[in-house]
């Protein structure tokens, strides 16, 4: 068995292979869009395994070699610090590293999502980013309106953009906003076809994706957008060993700090999809605001923390929550709820 190290970039990768003993046979510099010299090198290795980071860009070099390898694994760059923190550091030796870990099976792996994963989360995402421009264009118009004291709550109704079109504005401004204006109707018409896109996929889903929809709608204040944007970037629920697992991968743990038998809590960590983890403090106020036990449990926390704080608390509780109910099958209840 041959194992092939592979530290991929956008335009070129590199490649080392070694033995079971570690001992270098060949090296490769590739551009990425030798697609076919790529293949023919890892196809005359014979039976080999290989290893490449999970960077943005690895899927496409995954499909291209799986068919041919025994076994092809994913890297979690931040868990192999071997390479990160290395003062030494160039393309042959990442790529040398890589292949000499995975000879010694000792590769930190991460997840690798199925097609209909990988498929869930470009939409929701694609979503996430569509209503972020909205949001951002509506702020503009909002400070534009703000220099003529001509802002209003309810801007963005029918009535609101027909009051707009009828505010007295310099000639650059009434420019500004009527091209601005027009980005709001295409953004518009972007999440009312997003929506229905996602909508269309998950009619489509297997029957246990389905079931894990109809569980976490069971709690108060989860709608359609949260439940999607869960279940693609928490993709398979069983994955995770824990629910301190869970709410590490979503950046909702606190750091700690600990020195001379004092601890002292940190800022949150913020890994893993600032999607999902806007997405979770965005629920935890609607379910304070749809439960008053939820709402008297933040009311406690806002005793003894900000009121950030606090929410972020009730968020991490509530993944915990969405956590058990997808791994139990039991929808939620009051008897679920936090104390």
């Amino acid at each position: 068995m041959k194992f092939a190290g592979c530290d991929l970039h956008k335009q070129t990768i590199t490649i080392c292979v070694v033995d079971q003993s570690r001992r270098v046979l060949e090296r490769r510099t590739v551009r990425c869009g030798e697609e076919r010299t790529i293949l023919a090198f890892f196809e005359r290795l014979g039976e080999f395994e290989a290893v490449v980071e999970a960077t943005a860009s690895y899927e496409w070099f995954v499909r291209l070699i799986e068919p041919v390898a025994h076994r092809v694994l994913l890297a979690h760059p931040k868990k192999l610090r071997v390479i990160a923190e290395s003062t030494r550091k160039s393309d042959r030796l990442d790529a040398q590293i890589l292949a000499e870990f995975l000879a010694l099976d000792m590769i930190p792996t991460s997840y690798r999502a199925t097609p209909r994963q990988h498929e869930h989360r470009r939409l929701v995402r694609q979503r996430g980013g569509v209503q972020r421009r909205l949001t951002s264009v509506k702020n503009r118009l909002r400070r534009i309106l703000c220099d003529y004291n001509a802002d209003r709550p309810s801007l963005f109704t029918v009535d609101g953009l027909a009051y707009l079109a009828q505010v007295p504005l310099l000639g650059a401004d009434r420019f500004a906003v009527d091209q601005i204006v027009e980005e709001l109707h295409f953004g518009r018409r972007q999440l009312l076809a997003v929506n229905a896109r996602l909508k269309e996929f998950a009619e489509a889903a297997p029957l246990c994706e389905q079931e894990a929809r109809t569980l976490l709608r069971t709690i108060p204040g989860v709608g359609f957008v949260t439940t999607e944007v869960v279940l693609a970037e928490l993709a398979d629920i069983d994955r995770f060993g824990s629910q301190k697992r869970v709410v590490a991968y979503a950046g909702l743990s606190p750091g700690q700090r600990e020195s001379a038998g004092k601890s002292r809590e940190l800022h949150l960590e913020k890994n893993g999809s600032t999607l999902l983890r806007s997405t979770l403090v965005e629920a935890a106020w609607r379910l304070v605001q749809h439960s008053l036990r939820w709402r008297r449990i933040y009311e406690r926390l806002k005793l003894r923390v900000r009121a950030k704080k606090a929410i972020v608390a009730v968020a991490r509780r509530l993944l915990c929550l969405m956590t058990a109910i997808l791994k139990t099958g039991q929808p939620y209840s009051l008897s679920q709820q936090p104390t």
